[in-house]
């Protein structure tokens, strides 16, 4: 009960560091790792890149509050505020400007088109033919000439457009009449 009473409330709250340098810091490490996750365009999960990296670094600033390595809590708070508002204006930014949404997520890029693989994109994202397959089969497709269309989503998901030949055939029998 007695080291209860003994907490040093000014350790506790007041910066050590500057609160500005803290800002500057979480700011350029956000941008820096959210370009970074842009480049590589992968995601893990069913979260967002940006959901991602907010978690990431949200986890990594508590728990350097938390643990005494900044001197207080008030630090490692404007730290995660930095980086929400980030997460938010270039939301926001997005939103309001469709150019700046192209360039915070990516278009989607054609993987298969008509049945066949477009290597050179699968390349470029280094997309082996094994790991494009396994994510068919998670769609159901057991063949690569069963897909119309298949991409790699701005978000790291793969879609895929199966080719329908039902629908093909009531469409050309609608369009004779």
């Amino acid at each position: 009960m007695q080291t209860l009473l003994e907490i040093d409330w000014k350790t506790m709250f007041m910066p050590t560091v500057n609160l500005g340098e803290i800002i500057l810091r979480g700011t350029i490490v956000y941008i820096f790792l959210f370009f970074l996750m842009r480049v590589m365009r992968r995601e893990s999960g069913s979260i967002g890149i940006t959901d991602l990296l907010v978690v990431v670094l949200i986890a990594d600033a508590i728990q350097n509050a938390m643990s005494a390595e900044y001197k207080s809590l008030t630090e490692g708070a404007v730290l995660v505020a930095t980086i929400a508002f980030w997460d938010y204006l270039l939301d926001w930014l997005g939103y309001r400007f469709p150019k700046l949404q192209r360039i915070l997520h990516p278009p989607p890029l054609t993987l298969i088109k008509d049945g066949r693989m477009i290597t050179k994109n699968m390349r470029k994202e280094m997309i082996t033919e094994e790991e494009l397959m396994s994510q068919l089969r998670e769609e159901g497709v057991e063949n690569i000439s069963d897909v119309k269309k298949c991409f790699l989503e701005g978000n790291g998901h793969i879609s895929v457009i199966k080719n329908d030949d039902k629908s093909d055939t009531r469409n050309k029998q609608k369009r004779s009449w």
